[in-house]
């Protein structure tokens, strides 16, 4: 299932196969260790790793650049999990008003703010006039590591 709301890509999480890949004891500073099957210690099911509560994961596809400090760029997607109870620094997918965005939470003095991560951009405060719900909390960022074109 993939939507669009307020101009973020909504992704839904369906196991379809399970994807065991290699996982090596070696670790790895520098470099990587010879694919030598003594190094393989089991099989790492990234479903399994990735996704926590399926029923309340969801997927989102970045656009825009308020969270390039954190690591996180237009392309990017962002695993996110609705059973995770979001607590002051969490990275959040939530609704302002309508508007989806994903922003740190900050609490403080009582107050609500949802803080970017790029300072071309400001916080903004939640008003408890305003209507605000979060979403879910980022749990994993996928991105690639090699230059986009």
């Amino acid at each position: 299932m993939t939507s669009t709301v307020s101009g973020l890509e909504i992704l839904g999480f369906e196991k379809r196969s399970a994807c065991a890949l290699p996982l090596y004891l070696a670790s790895v500073p520098a470099g990587f260790p010879s694919p030598a099957e003594d190094y393989i210690d089991k099989k790492l099911d990234l479903n399994e790793h990735l996704v926590k509560h399926p029923a309340a994961t969801f997927f989102v596809r970045v656009h825009g650049h308020s969270m390039t400090d954190a690591g996180i760029s237009p392309g990017d997607i962002l695993v996110v999990d609705r059973a995770v109870t979001a607590a002051s620094g969490n990275i959040v997918i939530a609704a302002l008003d309508g508007e989806l965005t994903v922003k740190r939470l900050k609490t403080s003095h009582g107050r609500l703010l949802l803080v970017p991560e790029n300072t071309d951009y400001a916080p903004t405060e939640v008003d408890p006039e305003q209507s605000f719900e979060i979403w879910g909390v980022v749990t994993y960022i996928i991105h690639k590591a090699v230059s986009r074109p």
